[in-house]
Parts: C-alpha cells; sequence; structure tokens
C-alpha cells in the first residue's frame, strides 16, 4: 500500500531502475509523485496495490523500423515509436513528433505528460505519443512523403478512432499529417477521417487546430493574471521557439493587447522592440522554412538577431516557453525574476527544469505547467474527433469559443485541486492531482487490467 512519501520515493526509485537511461522520463515521473502524498491521505482508496504502478507503466511499446530512400535513391533507416501509455478514459490521444532527439524514453516522458493533460480536458481521451528520430528539415517534400508513408506503412496496425488517434507536433505539420492520411487510406481502403487530427480544413480538419496549442496557452496566461487582478492587455511578452506554438502565441497576445518582444529557434533569437510582427515571421517560418536571423533582416531597425543566445535575457512582465523540453533553466528563471516577470505559462511540453520552476515558485511568479496550459492543442484535435464522427465541421468561432471554454475550465479545476489540498496557487500541484484523480476513478472502476 502506498501512504507516504518514503512509499513513492521507493515506487520511483524502482521506475527508474526499471527504465534506465530515460531522464525525461524519471524527470515527468518524479514531478508529479512529489505532489500526490496528500492525495493518498485524503482518498485511501487510491492506495490500492498496484494502482501508480499501472499507471507508470504503457499500456503497450511499440518500436519499429522506418526504411526510405532520398531523392539520390539512397536508403536511409530510422526508428519509428508509439506509446500507448493509458486509455482508461478513452482512446490513445497524442501526437507524432519527427526530430533528431527522439528516443524511446522522450516519446514515454511526453506520453505520461499526455495522460494527465487529456484528463485534464474533461474530454474522453487516454494518453499517447510517438514519433521517430527522422529529420524533416532540409528535405524536399518526396522525400518527407517517402518517409512517411513507410511510417505509416508500420504505424496503421496499431491506430484507429477507437484505439488510438496521432496528431501532428514537433516536426510534424499539415503536410506530413497529409502524407501519412494518405497512406492510411490506401492501405486500409478506409475514408477514417478520426484517425489522426490536425488534418487540413477541406478534409476532415478542424478550424482552429493550428492555432490551439498557442491560443489556449495565452488563455492560460491571462487566467492566471485574472486571479491576480490583472489584464493582459499592455504586458510584455517574452516567447521561445518560433514554430507552430509559438507563431500562435505570439498572434493571440497581440489579439489581446499584449506586446510580444521576442522569438527563437536554435540558432538563437530576436527581439523585437515594435513588438513581433506575426505576419512576416510566418512567411519566415512557414513558407519559406528559414532560420529567426531572417526576420530580424527583414524587419528592420527595431528588430536584432543575437546569435547563441538565451530568450530568457529579455526582461518581461510574463514568460512563454513554447519551443522544447528542458529549455528554461534555473539560471534563465532568475534572469526573469530579476526581470520583474508575473507568470510563466508552459506552451511546450515540460520546458522549464525542476530547478527553474521551484525558483520562480518560491519568488512569488505565477507558474502554469504544460500539461495545463498548453491542452488547448490536444482539447481542439478531440473537437476534430467529435467533427468527424457527425461528419460536420464548425465554423472557427463555435471552435474558438469552446476552447476558451475548455481552457477556463481547466485553470478554474487546478487552482481549486490547489486550494482543496493546501496549496493555494500551485497550478503543479492542482494539475497533478486533478489529472491524476480522474485516470485514477477510471482505472479503479475498470478492474486491474
Amino acid at each position: 500500500m502506498l501512504s507516504s512519501s518514503s512509499d513513492l520515493d521507493i515506487l520511483r526509485t524502482e521506475i527508474e531502475h526499471r527504465n534506465p537511461a530515460q531522464p525525461e522520463f524519471h524527470q515527468a515521473v518524479r514531478e508529479v509523485l512529489e505532489t500526490l502524498t496528500p492525495v493518498f491521505a485524503a482518498r485511501p482508496e487510491y492506495a490500492e496495490p498496484g494502482l501508480l504502478e499501472r499507471l507508470c507503466e504503457p499500456e503497450r511499446q511499440i518500436i519499429f523500423r522506418v526504411p526510405w530512400q532520398d531523392d539520390h535513391g539512397q536508403v536511409h533507416v530510422n526508428r519509428g515509436f508509439r506509446v500507448e501509455f493509458n486509455s482508461a478514459l478513452g482512446p490513445y490521444k497524442g501526437g507524432l513528433r519527427f526530430h533528431p532527439s527522439v528516443n524511446l524514453g522522450i516519446i514515454k516522458f511526453l506520453g505520461f505528460e499526455q495522460v494527465f493533460k487529456n484528463a485534464l480536458t474533461g474530454l474522453g481521451i487516454g494518453g499517447g505519443k510517438g514519433g521517430s528520430d527522422f529529420d524533416p528539415h532540409g528535405r524536399s517534400d518526396a522525400e518527407v512523403m517517402r518517409f512517411c508513408q513507410s511510417f505509416m506503412t508500420e504505424l496503421q496496425r496499431h491506430i484507429g478512432e477507437n484505439t488510438d488517434v496521432p496528431a501532428g507536433d514537433i516536426g510534424v505539420g499539415g503536410r506530413e499529417i497529409g502524407y501519412l492520411f494518405g497512406q492510411y487510406r490506401r492501405i486500409t481502403n478506409r475514408w477514417e477521417a478520426g484517425v489522426l487530427t490536425g488534418k487540413g480544413p477541406g478534409w476532415g480538419g478542424s478550424a482552429i487546430r493550428p492555432e490551439a496549442t498557442g491560443y489556449g496557452n495565452v488563455l492560460f496566461a491571462e487566467a492566471m493574471l485574472r486571479v491576480r487582478g490583472e489584464e493582459m492587455e499592455g504586458q510584455t511578452a517574452v516567447v521561445s521557439g518560433s514554430g507552430n506554438v509559438a507563431i500562435y502565441t505570439i498572434e493571440k497576445l497581440l489579439a489581446l493587447g499584449a506586446h510580444p518582444l521576442t522569438c527563437s529557434d536554435s540558432s538563437g533569437y530576436v527581439v523585437d522592440e515594435k513588438g513581433v510582427d506575426v505576419h512576416l515571421l510566418k512567411q519566415v517560418k512557414e513558407v519559406e522554412r528559414g532560420r529567426i536571423s531572417t526576420y530580424a533582416e527583414r524587419r528592420g531597425g527595431s528588430a536584432r538577431f543575437v546569435p547563441g543566445g538565451r530568450v530568457w535575457e529579455v526582461p518581461g512582465d510574463i514568460a512563454l516557453p513554447s519551443a522544447t523540453q528542458n529549455e528554461l533553466e534555473e539560471k534563465d528563471a532568475a534572469l526573469l525574476v530579476r526581470g520583474g516577470v508575473k507568470a510563466v505559462s508552459e506552451g511546450a511540453n515540460m520546458p522549464t527544469t525542476p530547478e527553474a520552476v521551484r525558483l520562480l515558485q518560491e519568488a512569488g511568479v505565477a507558474f502554469g505547467p504544460g500539461k495545463a496550459a498548453n491542452a488547448g492543442g490536444v482539447a481542439v484535435s478531440a473537437l476534430e474527433m467529435a467533427q468527424n464522427a457527425s461528419r460536420t465541421a464548425w465554423s472557427s468561432a463555435r471552435v474558438e469559443e469552446e476552447l476558451a471554454r475548455i481552457m477556463t475550465d481547466i485553470h478554474a479545476t487546478c487552482h481549486e485541486t490547489a486550494d482543496r489540498y493546501g496549496a493555494p496557487g500551485d497550478y503543479v500541484t492542482g494539475a497533478n492531482i486533478a489529472g491524476f484523480e480522474r485516470v485514477a476513478d477510471a482505472m479503479l472502476a475498470q478492474g486491474v487490467i
């Protein structure tokens, strides 16, 4: 029976021993387990033997070979992954990531986080994640197509609209989803629109899906500010990244009257004193697939590019890490606090290290963890599944209204749960416990499976 912090420490050690060389997964599990001690005191039924052990062990882990040919006829072999983590609340749901850094530990950390994130939405979706160590950067459309077709040739055995519904993530946008869906349709001879989300709006996709993660993160940050008696309008914002999440974070900040100052990529960051021009940023990153330095060159005197720098050097009222895991370290958090930051809201998955989270919370900064703050993307993916099931298409206004409602509910759930367990204002504790309760209740009801 798990009933104390020492029991949870023993479990964490066992999990780390059984899953060696997976530091991101260890970090994600540790961050959740550290907050659960008061839950077992209040809800002893959760101490049932094996519940947490089952929650921390994926239901299924799939690894496969992905051979493909480049434009010169050379054969390459990548590795594909799909970790179907927990389906107690519904079919597995979570993105595919194509990036050279992808390995089993990263996919497991993302899948574990997805379980709690999806639970917080209140929608009927379980948690999973997948991807490959394939790098689409610099590859032609034909090469990306051949890779996606090879990847889906194996993946299609394991997915379905009532089983597992992948979506996009880093390196997987509308182009990749299109190629993946085409191959799925080719192999299965079925128009099963609900098997993938993030599709084009003309063939089963949902309005606002590309924007959803960034928009939702800003709405969560706005809710945190309102609790403190402030509004988003007039706030300066520091945003990392320049991919889908960052672009639409910046777009929503502008729409709400905030002043986004920065964007970045692996080469460095741009600071734009006039505020980031989102239309120029989209042209450079989405159309031309160029480097962020090109933005500064075209923007003129208000923008400067800082090669190799860290975006957190720029002072701002709010910070929205929107690039990748562990990008905001303790030294960066110290810089933000000295710069007067009021709130940090995670657009990426686990972009803030545990040491940085502690420093921010101790400094009184409102901190929105990714499993709550960036849940807008998967929420709209679930709305896309609902539209596919009924063969209807909702208006942009309706989807955006639903997104705003879901993000408001997630914020309220996290805030109220933190209060209920004696940790007022601690959104990390609130998100972890609220997500855990929903999944644990479903697991208990369904027996030992």
